[in-house]
């Protein structure tokens, strides 16, 4: 008797918050045409700081997507991660009555790298001006790092296997694995992703420690990675939430599959070691082909983590010639992020929807603000690309020291 096939997780559903869009088709017609939205901060109380340009959210209004009672509970970077939950469940098709009859069957989990910034220094602004009978009882959960997950798990009744990954950049792609492997696990549905909201005058001084930081004020000058002009990264908002289901499910119900989560792997290199994170980053890409049984050269684009420091820049281009051999010079590379910024753990998950979306438009989307590339990578900039796309493959490295690569494959389209 044969052994069952192993389940494979499958992207049915995306929802998106970003800057350059406050749905999935805004973001992806922003993202396709290169249009960059980086501009200086406007966020009250960060005049001041030498952090000068980010990507804002601006065109969210959260009352519209958070009901009253959850909107008083929770910051902002949990209000973008409700938002595009409800995007993502309704994109793949399940509306509550589907969740509702099953609601075990269906999990959580989430990466946040900077928590409640907001909410957290406005409670203690109360503190201190005015006392502790003006501090509000959310202060206790509103801030921490698993808030979206809870509260995208009580809003909804989904009481299926929840988490959180507490991580920086890389964390995204960790719990978008975590995901897949419950699903892989006998989950059947999995809602996972990253938001953040790290702008917030607390969480911006937190972040000045940051080496890797660009404070030029400049847009299109702040976050130019690959080029000799490369000064460190500029921060965003926002992120995106996306809907994790077992394949033969989906195809049942008559779902859409948009991709299939093939394989996985992470390393840790240490923190702002740049140099060691080429070997780290290669060795956890291989991982991840060896997972998802693919050979190097069936790689289509790489959606690169491009840092913008010269030294991880470097880095990163090598280790993608170590693993992809000669051909690597010919694999189109590329790096939406520098339109919008890069959002921490909800970086790479923005990156996984902007390649789930390349591979189904046949479409690489450019590198704004990039034009001098100093590495040896077919860096697609300036304007869209046109390719047939199977297989993506997403890396993402942490300023912690975290290397993660992720590959997906492109989906087998719905039942019909």
């Amino acid at each position: 008797m044969s052994a069952p096939r192993p389940r494979r997780a499958a992207i049915t559903g995306i929802g998106v918050v970003a800057p350059n869009g406050t749905s999935t088709e805004t973001f992806w017609k922003s993202t396709r045409e290169g249009i960059s939205v980086l501009d200086r901060i406007t966020r009250e109380g960060c005049g001041h700081l030498p952090l000068r340009v980010a990507g804002e959210v601006r065109d969210f209004d959260p009352p519209s997507a958070v009901e009253e009672r959850y909107l008083v509970q929770t910051d902002r970077f949990t209000h973008f991660a409700m938002a595009s939950a409800d995007q993502a469940l309704d994109d793949a098709g399940l509306d509550r009555s589907d969740t509702d009859a099953a609601p075990f069957s269906v999990g959580v989990v989430t990466a946040a790298g900077s928590g409640g910034g907001e909410f957290g220094q406005r409670e203690l602004q109360q503190l201190w001006d005015k006392g502790s009978r003006f501090v509000g009882p959310y202060q206790s959960i509103a801030w921490f790092y698993a808030a979206s997950t809870g509260q995208i798990s009580i809003r909804r009744g989904f009481k299926g296997p929840c988490g959180v990954v507490a991580a920086d950049e890389a964390g995204g792609l960790d719990a978008l694995a975590h995901a897949a492997r419950a699903v892989r696990r006998g989950t059947d549905v999995m809602v996972a992703g990253a938001t953040e909201a790290p702008l917030a005058p607390y969480s911006m001084v937190c972040q000045l420690g940051y080496e890797e930081l660009s404070t030029v004020g400049e847009p299109d000058r702040a976050y130019r990675p690959f080029t000799d002009a490369a000064c460190g990264f500029v921060p965003a908002e926002g992120g995106a939430m996306v809907v994790v289901e077992a394949e033969g499910r989906a195809l049942e119900r008559g779902a859409k599959v948009r991709a299939t989560l093939a394989g996985y792997a992470a390393t840790f290199t240490g923190a702002s070691r740049w140099e060691q994170s080429r070997e780290g980053l290669a060795h956890a890409i291989r991982g991840a082909l060896h997972e998802a049984g693919c050979a190097p050269e069936e790689i289509d684009v790489v959606f690169a983590d491009a840092l913008g420091v010269p030294e991880a820049d470097r880095a990163e281009a090598l280790a993608i010639a170590d693993v992809l051999g000669p051909r690597a010079g010919r694999v189109p590379v590329t790096a939406p992020k520098t339109a919008v910024g890069r959002g921490y753990s909800a970086a790479p998950v923005l990156d996984t929807a902007a390649a789930v979306l390349a591979m189904e438009h046949g479409l690489i989307p450019p590198t704004p603000n990039v034009f001098d590339v100093c590495h040896d990578l077919d860096l697609v900039t300036s304007r869209a690309r046109a390719a047939e796309l199977r297989t993506a493959l997403v890396l993402s490295r942490g300023l912690m020291g975290s290397n993660s690569a992720l590959v997906l494959r492109r989906g087998a389209g719905d039942a019909s």
